[in-house]
């Protein structure tokens, strides 16, 4: 076997893991970032006192 040939391919697989590694990072975080924003919004508009008295005129 070649050394350098099976030197550059492990390389090359390494790297691709890497790279695969990071891109998943990154959508993780950005998955996260939206779960977060999500809650803070629906957080806002939630009102504690909506729905408590109803107001009934016949």
């Amino acid at each position: 076997m070649d050394i350098a040939a099976l030197s550059i391919s492990l390389n090359q697989a390494k790297v691709a893991q890497e790279t695969s590694l990071a891109v998943m990072k990154l959508a993780m975080e950005t998955g996260k970032q939206t779960a977060n924003e999500t809650v803070k919004m629906i957080e806002k508009s939630v009102d504690p006192n909506l729905g408590r008295i109803i107001d009934v005129s016949v």
